[in-house]
């Protein structure tokens, strides 16, 4: 079982929008194989809370475009590590730090890596890293 096409559009879609909000290492997983609960897991970065936050409201203004809302929200408060939570794709922004130090590729590294189609520069980052891995 693979990842639906629903699931690997709602990714692109939201990894697009984190890209204009200049995350970094923009990386989706497709986890469907390990888990029952998601197809997908979208993976983003950003250097400060702040852009956390900005890469978020992004997040969820282009998905709500769709007329999707996440059915949970997770550590909006902190602006550290937030998930959004929108049942096939689970969408996690974390600060640089925490995601050096919590390294969900490492831990989901057997799962295949989705083609987000961001053009050159952010899959090129995506790929490089995915390879850091």
């Amino acid at each position: 079982m693979t990842a639906s096409d629903s699931s690997i559009a709602i990714a692109r879609h939201a990894a697009k929008a984190a890209a204009d909000k200049i995350a970094q290492d923009i990386v989706a997983l497709d986890v469907s194989e390990r888990l029952a609960l998601a197809d997908v897991f979208l993976i983003a970065s950003a250097p400060s809370e702040r852009q956390v936050n900005a890469i978020v409201d992004g997040i969820e203004e282009e998905l709500s475009k769709q007329d999707l809302r996440p059915v949970r929200r997770e550590g909006r408060s902190g602006g550290r590590w937030v998930l959004l939570d929108y049942s096939d794709i689970v969408i996690h922004v974390q600060h640089e730090e925490d995601r050096v130090f919590y390294a969900l590729e490492r831990l989901w590294k057997d799962c295949p890596v989705v083609d987000l189609q961001l053009g050159d520069d952010a899959s090129a980052k995506a790929t490089a890293s995915s390879d850091a891995e």
